[in-house]
């Protein structure tokens, strides 16, 4: 019995996964990617007050790094999808990497997401549109969402 409940959580899953990249092209006519670059995509689950979230959208490459701090420069660009006053994102031109010069007596080196700093990278959370990216085909793209905390407090007058 086991086994068949298995089988069935892995088709439903795998549907529920074709089913949400469907959903982009039924939702509005993004165009695709150009040479070069990729279309990433995130759907977010709904929330009962998406006011009090934001995305954090961390893009980067997978890169050698060391003991220093290594990022990369860029900005992610609103766009406008046209007819449909959706909004898209492009992140046009990394560049970089810079790194502080700090020696690094162990020497080792490690890999690791070098995140791309720059302006547009928190997003205004809803759930109702997905969030679309086009990024170079190098870089990779994650998110993190942030949420307020339900106790508000007062400023003083100083």
């Amino acid at each position: 019995m086991r086994p068949i409940a298995l089988t069935t959580a892995a088709l439903l899953s795998a549907l529920s996964v074709q089913a949400l990249a469907a959903t982009l092209e039924d939702t509005a006519p993004y165009p695709k990617a150009e040479d070069g670059f990729t279309r990433q995509v995130i759907h977010l689950p709904k929330q009962q007050h998406e006011d009090r979230y934001k995305v954090e959208i961390l893009a980067g490459k997978t890169l050698t790094v060391d003991c220093n701090r290594q990022r990369l420069g860029g900005n992610l660009e609103e766009k406008n999808l046209e007819g449909w006053g959706y909004p898209y994102y492009r992140l046009e031109q990394v560049s970089g990497p810079v790194s502080t010069k700090m020696a690094c007596p162990d020497g080792q080196t490690r890999q690791d997401l070098v995140p791309v700093i720059g302006d547009g990278f928190v997003l205004r959370y809803n759930s109702k549109l997905p969030i679309v990216i086009y990024a170079p085909k190098d870089v990779e793209v994650r998110y993190r969402l942030w949420s307020a905390a339900d106790k508000v407090q007062q400023a003083r007058q100083e």
